[in-house]
């Protein structure tokens, strides 16, 4: 041992005066942007926010694809805090399995999971997500994480073979911990999705809901007939 320890201390020496440097830890390979030319081919996608938004400007993006025994997700939102998505049997709160995706305090992005009871969610101990990664840029919370298929029965966590709603919502943390979503009415997919069906799905976030209604249609055509028509 003391041999050993010489050797190391004549190499650190040598260093010193040489100014070798030592090796050092590779780099920790940075996050894989979010590919949106995929949507509706090899992978299935939710956008919500202005028309034409990718991932890194949406309000709320997911996409999810298959891999093995497997499913893929990929969420970000504009926020500060968390990103999250719920599969539940109804368009409403309340008994849903939700993956979200975390920033702390140290600037890390975590993989949680929670069981919404009633109006607020549980955290659950036994968290399905592997291969998780994520990254807080740009103002915006962004993450990828893998969660099998099947799962043994179990209230809390969903099998992914069947179809469910999406719930969508993000929000901010305080030290790490979630609070109330955004917005009071967060989206939902229109119907239950199946894991086995890629599709791109747009959602007019409510900036730009309000011209693409119907009846607001309806009163712009009104409103302009009028204006062109003008008063005698």
């Amino acid at each position: 041992y003391c041999f050993l320890f010489l050797v190391f201390y004549l190499v650190m020496i040598y260093s010193h005066y040489t100014g070798y440097p030592f090796p050092t830890a590779p780099p920790v390979d940075p996050f894989a942007k979010i590919r949106v030319d995929d949507c509706g081919k090899t992978k299935g996608c939710f956008r919500y926010g202005k028309p034409g938004c990718n991932a890194e400007t949406c309000d709320y993006f997911l996409s999810y694809r298959r891999i093995g025994a497997d499913v893929e997700f990929e969420l970000s939102a504009d926020t500060d805090g968390w990103v999250a998505v719920g599969f539940s049997s109804d368009k409403k709160m309340g008994g849903d399995d939700v993956m979200a995706c975390v920033h702390d305090d140290n600037g890390r992005v975590r993989i949680q999971h929670f069981y919404n009871v009633g109006q607020w969610a549980k955290e659950i101990q036994r968290n399905p997500a592997r291969d998780e990664e994520g990254v807080f840029e740009n103002n915006r919370v962004t993450c990828r994480f893998k969660r099998p298929v099947y799962v043994p029965r179990e209230e809390t966590i969903v099998d992914l073979h069947l179809s469910w709603y999406y719930l969508f919502a993000w929000g901010p943390a305080i030290q790490g911990s979630i609070t109330r979503h955004d917005i009071d009415s967060p989206p939902v997919s229109e119907r239950v999705v199946s894991i086995y069906k890629y599709e791109d799905i747009f959602m007019p976030s409510a900036a730009y809901q309000t011209f693409s209604s119907p009846f607001c249609l309806l009163l712009i055509v009104a409103l302009t007939f009028y204006l062109l028509m003008g008063t005698p």
